[in-house]
């Protein structure tokens, strides 16, 4: 009922501000499944923006966003709260869809002939990440694992994610300096590949 002292269309109810990510974040983390497919929900069309950035072959991209949505979801009691939930968001974007490209590049070289290819169906080897470029940045990247596997996650965050680097040393628990000589490191030694190609 409305006050005596309130004007009239006051009794209506405040609207309710629109719970963070961060905030649905900790609540799926302690088992609120309804909290959890609203955060699936909201972060499902930029994860598929992230992994196009990878993948720019939307359904490629689009696998790797489903791989990426389901991971979210099985492991976000590991999600420790201690940076941004999209931090570690990022994260796992990247680790879905470099694994998704693995796959495609399995699947590819498992095909004896290009007749029996899927129509239509984009080779992982000549996939661009810069569009109009045959830039084959995934191999490079897991040359670079193989190589040097402590310079790819800081590379992947802060080049493929555009992370910060403060974001990015609290992520992986390294020294500011740390990371941004691994990422210099690891930009040279990927430039290196990409230009032998």
């Amino acid at each position: 009922m409305r006050n005596a002292d309130q004007p009239y269309g006051s009794d209506r109810a405040e609207p309710v501000a629109e719970e963070s990510l961060e905030q649905l974040a900790l609540r799926a983390k302690a088992g609120d499944q309804p909290a959890l497919e609203e955060l699936l929900r909201r972060i499902q069309p930029d994860v598929l923006r992230r992994c196009a950035r990878f993948l720019p072959y939307r359904q490629d991209a689009e696998e790797a966003c489903q791989d990426a949505l389901m991971r979210v979801a099985a492991s976000i009691e590991r999600f420790r709260g201690e940076s941004l939930f999209t931090t570690w968001l990022y994260t796992v974007v990247s680790n879905s869809a470099r694994q998704t490209y693995r796959s495609m590049k399995r699947r590819s070289a498992e095909l004896p002939t290009e007749a029996e290819r899927i129509p239509h169906q984009s080779d992982p080897r000549t996939t661009s990440v810069i569009a109009g470029s045959r830039i084959d940045l995934l191999e490079a990247l897991d040359q670079l694992e193989r190589d040097r596997p402590n310079l790819v996650a800081p590379l992947v965050l802060r080049d493929l994610c555009q992370m910060e680097y403060s974001e990015i040393a609290a992520e992986l628990d390294l020294a500011l300096g740390t990371v941004k000589s691994r990422i210099h490191e690891g930009r040279k030694r990927v430039r290196k590949s990409l230009a032998v190609k």
